[in-house]
């Protein structure tokens, strides 16, 4: 009964959902993606908001590009001795790029944004419980949040591709 093979499984389910996270992300939301009839049902708290100026709109599409690539890297993680620490460094961008598209949305997407603060606030308690405490319960701690993180990325990413979509002149065809 070594620690290091209690271990395994758990980084082993962690690579997985990372991966299965990162999935997710380059499936929804590329900035490429023309067709996206899996992500039609996300008019939520973006769709009441009045209709942004073509500036404010490509300011919010660069801002969510940003935020879409520092969430990218959060979930492309090899697992392995380095991962709390390039978490937390990939954690850091993610909030400061958040924190970006939150000051320029001023207001737009408040819903989305407030799910992906909390996400984010809750992986970083959970990355700092498993810092402190290494055990396989806090590694599933980690695990969770960044499932956590990811949906509602996704939520907010799908909410505002609709908008930089509509905005692009390929847009159309």
């Amino acid at each position: 009964m070594k620690p290091m093979t209690d271990h395994r499984p758990a980084l082993r389910h962690l690579a997985a959902v990372a991966a299965g996270l990162a999935l997710l992300a380059a499936a929804g939301c590329g900035p490429g993606s023309s067709t996206s009839s899996a992500s039609a049902p996300a008019t939520t708290a973006a769709s009441s908001s009045p209709a942004a100026s073509p500036a404010a709109t490509s300011v919010l599409c660069t801002d969510a590009a940003a935020l879409r690539t520092s969430l990218s890297n959060l979930t492309h993680l090899n697992v392995g001795a380095g991962t709390v620490s390039e978490i937390k460094t990939n954690l850091t961008d993610v909030q400061t790029n958040l924190t970006t598209f939150v000051n320029d949305a001023k207001g737009e997407y408040q819903t989305q944004t407030s799910a992906l603060k909390s996400a984010t606030t809750k992986l970083e308690s959970a990355v700092k419980s498993l810092t402190s405490n290494p055990s396989v319960s806090a590694l599933g701690s980690v695990t969770t949040a960044l499932g956590d993180v990811n949906t509602a990325a996704q939520s907010l990413l799908a909410a505002v591709n609709t908008h930089c979509l509509a905005a692009s002149p390929s847009a159309s065809g």
